[in-house]
């Protein structure tokens, strides 16, 4: 089978402007139907919008983007969502005033109207599966508790947990791990691993201690291209990506 059959998410040489600022320039980036890609870069490399041009929130002024062999470029961001893409922005995007159980119910039905969700009732199938992501993301014991009230980390996996819950093919992340302690990092990395084999996920973040947990291909963004695709190690001692990294970042490329 050709690597255009087996690919998920094809994006090619995608170009994103911003009044004449090239966002994205000739961007491609390859994602199988499971596994993990990890998208790193310093701020302002392009990695927010590569994640809004593959969900539709901008679009490309040349290059396409491919799901499933459709090109997306005609498609409004709920008709995205539908055939099978979910985001997860780096703040919490969580409903506080909802229980834990009430925010899982709500993205395993996949429906925006969340009040209507939650006056009907639920399915056995979709009971399994509220179920079944409590205990993946440990929230079971909390499933009564309003969202509001979970700390920061417990805030991050329940919404990783909602992206779960709507059982979408590729589910993209956006620094899962911020704000995380070390053993909170290492819960996530550890749930995303157990998960690659029936998703496929692009993770977005800058802690290589993190990247290095998820144990994936690496894709390297600056100033908007593509710079480098490798392993962990091979990015680590890539010159050129040493390089674009200044400070804490380089140290971290470099000891962690």
């Amino acid at each position: 089978m050709s690597e255009m059959a087996e690919a998920l998410l094809r994006v090619e040489d995608v170009t994103v402007s911003f009044e004449g600022f090239k966002a994205l320039d000739k961007v491609s980036l390859t994602v199988q139907a499971s596994g993990v890609r990890v998208v790193i870069g310093p701020n302002g490399a392009g990695k927010s919008t590569l994640m809004d041009a593959i969900i539709g929130r901008v679009r490309p002024l040349s290059g396409r983007i491919l799901f499933k062999g459709r090109d997306l470029g005609a498609l409004a961001e709920h008709e995205i969502v539908r055939l099978g893409i979910c985001r997860k922005f780096q703040t919490p995007g969580i409903l506080s005033n909802l229980t834990v159980e009430e925010n899982i119910i709500v993205a395993a039905k996949r429906n925006r109207g969340w009040r209507g969700t939650l006056r009907r009732a639920i399915s056995a199938a979709e009971r399994r599966r509220v179920d079944e992501v409590l205990e993946l993301v440990t929230l079971g014991a909390k499933r009564l508790m309003l969202a509001a009230h979970l700390p920061h980390g417990a805030k991050q996996w329940l919404e990783i947990g909602m992206v779960m819950a709507s059982d979408s093919d590729l589910l993209m992340l956006d620094e899962p791990a911020a704000g995380m302690t070390q053993h909170e990092r290492e819960k996530t990395a550890e749930l995303i691993r157990g998960l690659a084999s029936r998703h496929a996920f692009i993770v977005v973040d800058h802690d290589m201690d993190f990247v290095e947990q998820l144990a994936a291909p690496v894709s390297v963004l600056h100033m908007g291209r593509m710079l480098r695709e490798g392993s962990i190690d091979e990015i680590r001692n890539d010159p050129q990506v040493r390089a674009v990294y200044l400070g804490r970042a380089e140290d971290e490329l470099a000891y962690a």
